[in-house]
């Protein structure tokens, strides 16, 4: 049995009241997620329920391109998303284990990529 301790988050930036204050769906604190750090990301609805896992080598740019492409996984999801969680992780080997695992154990609602419990 391989033992995993997920990380804990290095950000968490959390949907505004007022969203229209932001362009980006609520989210105002985007700066302070890395810009040049690799690592994972999770989307959470307003019931703690994991939306989405992602890994990036570049955290901010992907993170916002899930809420501007036209081909993100949770494009028609996106108003439901409260919370992002990012962690800092510099191993690419090691963001593609945090990110499976984290997608099958919690059970992500919008990965199916790499769903084994589907």
């Amino acid at each position: 049995m391989i033992n995993i301790t997920v990380p804990k988050p290095d950000v968490t930036i959390t949907k505004q009241e007022n969203p229209e204050m932001s362009n980006i769906y609520g989210f105002t604190d985007f700066h302070l997620i890395p810009r040049d750090k690799g690592g994972i990301f999770m989307f959470y609805n307003k019931d703690k329920e994991l939306l989405f896992v992602g890994k990036a080598r570049k955290l901010r740019p992907r993170i916002k391109k899930h809420f501007e492409d036209t081909v993100s996984p949770i494009k028609d999801h996106r108003n439901e998303v409260t919370r992002i969680e990012v962690c800092v992780v510099d191993e690419p080997v090691d963001r593609e284990i945090y990110e499976t695992y984290i997608i099958n154990e919690s059970k992500a609602k919008y990965n199916i990529d790499k769903a084994f419990f589907r």
